[in-house]
């Protein structure tokens, strides 16, 4: 899988992709975004290591700075598009929702923490699984304003952004190897998941407690 996606990174369309898989898995969550933003990082990160060894460097190297800029910009376009969808869903939605208990309950939270200036949820649920969907979704059903949203977004897009790139970039670099770089990267993201997803089911017992 590593090599088939170090393979893209040679492409200039590397770009074009990572744009794309950001702003759909909002509506597809299995979408490896995450892993396409740390491998094009590691492959920026290998064709700039110094060693003893010459490491030959593709045509096309993904820019480190682009990349963080493309994936931020994506991962906000990703949310509005679901902010706006779900304002707009009506009563197809209502009932897509009102099916799972389970987000009805992140829907009902979410409004509350958004209420009490608790926007931190946004950029936490971005690094969920699906946490992205449910608050994007979210927000915009329970008709918060644009401007509450907004900022949140951005700061969780940067926040995303910043960790993925770094991940891959910076795990390279010490590590020495791209294909273990990306690798344990890919580990790290996911715990920075786990870790998130334990983090967004709890608001309801640190508002009991607060």
């Amino acid at each position: 899988m590593f090599e088939t996606l170090g393979s893209l990174t040679a492409s200039p369309w590397i770009y074009a992709l990572v744009a794309a898989s950001i702003v759909l898995d909002v509506f597809l969550p299995v979408l490896p975004s995450g892993v396409l933003v740390i491998t094009a990082a590691a492959a920026a990160a290998a064709a700039g290591a110094a060693g003893p060894v010459p490491v030959p460097v593709p045509e096309q190297v993904p820019d480190i700075l682009l990349l963080l800029v493309i994936a931020t910009t994506a991962s906000v376009l990703g949310d509005m598009a679901a902010f706006r969808l779900g304002r707009r869903g009506g009563a197809r939605l209502d009932r897509a929702i009102a099916r799972s208990r389970r987000l009805t309950r992140a829907h009902e939270r979410l409004g509350t923490a958004l209420a009490r200036g608790g926007g931190a949820l946004v950029v936490i649920a971005r690094f969920a699984p699906a946490g992205r969907s449910v608050v994007s979704l979210g927000a915009g059903k329970t008709q918060r304003k644009v401007a509450e949203f907004l900022p949140w977004s951005v700061l969780a897009g940067m926040a995303w952004a910043g960790y993925s790139v770094a991940l891959g970039y910076f795990g390279t670099q010490w590590l020495g190897t791209q294909w273990l770089g990306t690798a344990l990267s890919v580990v790290a993201l996911f715990a920075a998941g786990a870790l998130a997803a334990f983090l967004v089911r709890r608001p309801e017992a640190a508002a009991a407690t607060a």
